[in-house]
């Protein structure tokens, strides 16, 4: 698994990204992380001699934090499908998870998907329709037609950026195989009732931040985790979308809670088993 780190220094984090199969799109969190706790960002298993599965992704985290968590369990942050993979990771190794973070978390449950589907479908304009439309005729490459998309609807996630959309992060290449499959073993976990169901193992602290204009259904997302993470502190941001740390009216919000939060985690956590 290939890993980078921002800072020397302080408690470990681990900043899991988003798609799945989005490697680099948290570098700009992991680096603001980076300057207050050692924060390692991985890049996620790609598609291989096997289908791709939640579990196969638990164990390659679970072997990095085995590794690099020092003497302390690191807290864990996720974004979006990465919060989902750090609820499951918590879920399976309950004495081995630190605290954890849920940013813009995905959805565990037919109910939120439809609602979220139906969000982005009234902030597609006539335009954007036509051009969604004329991209899905025109480029026959499946990974390429999905990067294309999303770079195209990604707006509609975004209540206002502080700065333009970080295009060169280091992306290697959107690894659609690896994303589907991830995909379709996280809603049939979710179809057979395994998922929300098992985190009623996690004992760790669990912060969900969310912006009150992500598409996700934040408050949906909340109440269908709660039965099952009862401790769960969630905080909406205002005028705030998917992706937090690049928001204009949200961005220092957002990075001051989350660091706060985990440094007084941090601190009343004891050591890794």
């Amino acid at each position: 698994m290939f890993v980078r780190e921002y800072g020397r220094a302080g408690a470990p984090v681990v900043v899991l990204h988003g798609g799945p199969a989005a490697v680099g799109d948290v570098a700009p969190l992991a680096r603001a992380l980076g300057e207050s706790f050692l924060a390692l960002e991985p890049w996620q298993r790609g598609s291989g001699s096997e289908p791709l599965t939640v579990a196969k992704h638990v164990e390659d985290l679970h072997a990095l934090i085995r590794t690099r968590s020092r003497d302390a369990a690191p807290a864990v942050v996720g974004h979006s499908w990465g919060a989902m993979l750090a609820l499951c990771y918590a879920a399976a190794h309950p004495d081995a998870a630190g605290p954890i973070v849920l940013v813009g978390c995905g959805t565990f449950d037919r109910e939120s998907r439809e609602t979220m589907k139906r969000t982005f479908a009234e902030r597609t304009g006539e335009e954007l329709r036509r051009r969604i439309d004329e991209l899905v005729a025109t480029e026959p490459d499946p990974a390429e037609r999905h990067m294309k998309t999303f770079r195209l609807t990604r707006g509609l996630s975004a209540f206002d950026l502080v700065e333009p959309w970080p295009d060169d992060l280091e992306y290697d290449g959107l690894d659609l195989r690896a994303h589907d499959e991830t995909w379709r073993d996280m809603l049939r976990l979710q179809d057979d009732g395994t998922y929300p169901r098992a985190f009623a193992a996690i004992r760790s602290p669990v912060l969900m931040l969310h912006g009150d204009y992500d598409p996700h259904p934040g408050r949906m997302i909340r109440e269908s985790l709660r039965p099952f993470v009862p401790q769960l502190d969630y905080r909406e941001l205002e005028r705030c979308g998917h992706t937090p740390w690049l928001e204009r009216h949200a961005r220092d919000e957002f990075l001051a809670i989350l660091r706060s939060w985990l440094a007084l985690r941090l601190a009343e956590a004891g050591p890794a088993p």
